[in-house]
C-alpha cells in the first residue's frame, strides 16, 4: 500500500467518524428537542384550569360539567325515611339555607352528592336510615348591569355569563357615551366588597379576550365618557 493510499484511507476513516459523530449529535439534539416539546405540552396541560368545563354529552365526546350549587338556585331536599323534614329552599346570597331542626346550613359551592352526605350527618339523630336526596329544582344566574347600556337593570340567565355577555344581554353599550376602558365589576366576597377594573375596549379591538367570568349578584357598571367643553 502506497503512502497516497494510506493517506486516502486515513482521510476516509476520519470522514466516516466525523459523519458518525455528527449523526449521533443530531440524533441526541432531536431527542432533546422532542423531549422539550413534550415537557412544554405537558406543562401547558397541567396549568389548563380543569374547572372550566363545557356542556356536552357522550355523543360529542365532551365532558359534562360538574353541577355546583350556587346562590339563587332552588333545591329540594328529601328525607325518604322522614318526610316531615322535607324542604324546598332558595339558596340565599350568603350561600345558606334554613332547615328544620339543624337551622342554617351552608350549601353554595357544594355538589348535590357532597351536600347529601353532609345533611345525612347533620340529621343522623333524626333518621333511621341515612338517606338524603338533593335535587336542583331551578337554577338561575343573576347579575346587574348599569351605566351606558341600552337596558340597565337585572339580568337573569340560566347559565354563567362573562362581562361582555352580560352587556349584550342588557341590549349592548352606547356607542357614543360608553367608556369601555373603565368598566367596573362590584362583587361581595366573604362580607367584603371588591371592585375589579376591566378594559373591554381592548376586547372589541381584538387585543384581548373576554375571559372575566361573572359571579351571581355581581354588579357591572359602564361609566360615561368625560366630556370637556
Amino acid at each position: 500500500m502506497t503512502t497516497g493510499s494510506i493517506a486516502t484511507l486515513t482521510a476516509s476513516n476520519s470522514t466516516s467518524k466525523t459523519k458518525g459523530f455528527g449523526q449521533r449529535t443530531f440524533m441526541r439534539g432531536t431527542t432533546i428537542f422532542a423531549a422539550g416539546i413534550m415537557a412544554f405540552l405537558t406543562g401547558c396541560e397541567s396549568v389548563n384550569p380543569a374547572a372550566v368545563m363545557v356542556r356536552g354529552d357522550s355523543e360529542t365526546g365532551l365532558q359534562k360539567e360538574v353541577l355546583t350549587l350556587k346562590e339563587g338556585d332552588v333545591v329540594k331536599i328529601a328525607f325518604p325515611g322522614a318526610p316531615n323534614l322535607d324542604a324546598t329552599q332558595s339558596i340565599r346570597r350568603d350561600g345558606m339555607i334554613t332547615l328544620p331542626v339543624v337551622g342554617e346550613v351552608k350549601v353554595a359551592g357544594r355538589t348535590p352528592p357532597v351536600l347529601e352526605k353532609e345533611l345525612a350527618e347533620l340529621f343522623s339523630s333524626q333518621l333511621l336510615s341515612k338517606e338524603v336526596s338533593v335535587t336542583v329544582v331551578s337554577s338561575t344566574f343573576t347579575v346587574f348591569v348599569t351605566g351606558a347600556v341600552a337596558r340597565p337593570g337585572k339580568i337573569v340567565s340560566d347559565h354563567p355569563l362573562t362581562a361582555l355577555e352580560a352587556i349584550f344581554e342588557a341590549g349592548g353599550y352606547d356607542d357614543v357615551k360608553a367608556d369601555l376602558r373603565a368598566v367596573s365589576i362590584i362583587r361581595t366576597e366573604n362580607g367584603k366588597t371588591k371592585i375589579y377594573q376591566l378594559n373591554l375596549k381592548e376586547v372589541f379591538e381584538g387585543k384581548d379576550n373576554d375571559t372575566f367570568q361573572l359571579r351571581p349578584f355581581d354588579k357591572l357598571m359602564i361609566p360615561t365618557k368625560m366630556t370637556w367643553f
